[in-house]
């Protein structure tokens, strides 16, 4: 149970493209909703500054009206994890409430939205590299070679994972190599039991599975017009490149060709590279559905069928509460 003074924070989570930023716009702009809002962004690359058009930053008019938080607040060769999540959307959190605005925690990213409400275990950290070979080998081999893998290094992780939960197998075969112990050895949190420091409204966004891919591509094309390869360029002149944490993000990696071993240069197939950003998005929006399914709490909205109105009634009756 939430304490007697837990913040209230809502909590806007839905895959790539599905409409988020436009309901935020819509919806919490100044004089158009109950009370204040301040936004928390729930998104690991948004976090990178010069990443703007691939992470679909929210514009800075819409930041000017409408505060937002843990945008542009790392470079893009620093590590930013979801213990680094948690610890700053805490402190952004309580500052909103102190401000008697209400946070609203808007994103993505499956795992810090988790960790924020759950707690946190005391595994290590993602590493990107280690996460990117692993999601390789999954596509080339396949998932029962690792599914073997996991069963001789973690066998209490490899009872308990379902081989289609391909999100927790790779997470689990992550930790084993990155630290050299299994993930059962970690201390994990209550698997459904929110923080108490919280009271939590947890809404989803969703829509038909081949509307959103249609809304990938769209993004994609609109992405690629409005400049992200000069974006890449810019950020590969500065000194970064794809073993950089901000630069492993789809919509970057995917630029980035080897003609020679640990040499990296930037591909000149920009039809080809936005096919594979589209179908890199198209994969990890089919990921995201599968984690969020293991969020307690979430309601999901439909965003075709006048979402607004239906968040802005749960929001009324959740801050009556």
């Amino acid at each position: 149970m939430p304490e007697k003074n837990a913040i209230p924070v809502c909590i806007l989570l839905g895959p790539t493209a599905s409409g988020k930023t436009e309901i935020v716009e819509q919806l919490f702009i100044p004089g158009n909703f109950l009370c204040p809002v301040e936004i928390v962004s729930a998104d690991s690359m948004q976090v990178y500054r010069g990443m703007d058009i691939g992470t679909a930053k929210p514009a800075p008019e819409l930041r000017a009206r409408i505060p937002h938080h843990l945008i542009d607040i790392r470079n893009p060769d620093e590590q930013f994890n979801a213990g680094d999540f948690v610890r700053l959307a805490d402190e952004a959190c309580a500052a909103i409430a102190a401000r008697g605005a209400l946070p609203v925690l808007s994103g993505g990213t499956g795992f810090y939205i988790r960790n924020f409400i759950l707690g946190q275990s005391d595994a290590p950290p993602s590493v990107i590299p280690i996460r990117e070979a692993l999601r390789e080998e999954l596509l080339r081999r396949g998932v029962p070679p690792l599914m073997e893998e996991l069963a001789a290094c973690d066998p209490p992780s490899a009872a308990r994972i379902h081989p289609n939960d391909t999100y927790r197998l790779l997470r689990a075969l992550e930790v084993f190599r990155s630290s050299g112990r299994p993930l059962s050895s970690f201390k994990l949190p209550p698997p459904v039991s929110p923080r108490s420091c919280y009271r939590f409204l947890i809404l989803g966004l969703t829509r038909p599975r081949e509307e959103l891919y249609r809304r990938i591509d769209r993004r994609c094309a609109a992405m690629f017009r409005e400049g992200l390869p000069g974006e890449v360029e810019r950020l590969f002149k500065a000194g970064y490149g794809p073993g950089d944490p901000g630069l492993s993000a789809i919509g970057y990696k995917e630029f980035f060709i080897e003609p020679h071993p640990g040499e990296y240069a930037l591909s000149g197939d920009l039809i080809g590279v936005e096919a594979l950003v589209a179908r890199n998005s198209r994969r990890y929006a089919k990921r995201q559905f599968t984690y969020f399914a293991s969020i307690p709490g979430l309601t999901w909205i439909s965003a075709t069928e006048e979402p607004r109105g239906q968040i802005r009634r749960a929001l009324e009756f959740f801050l009556k509460a």
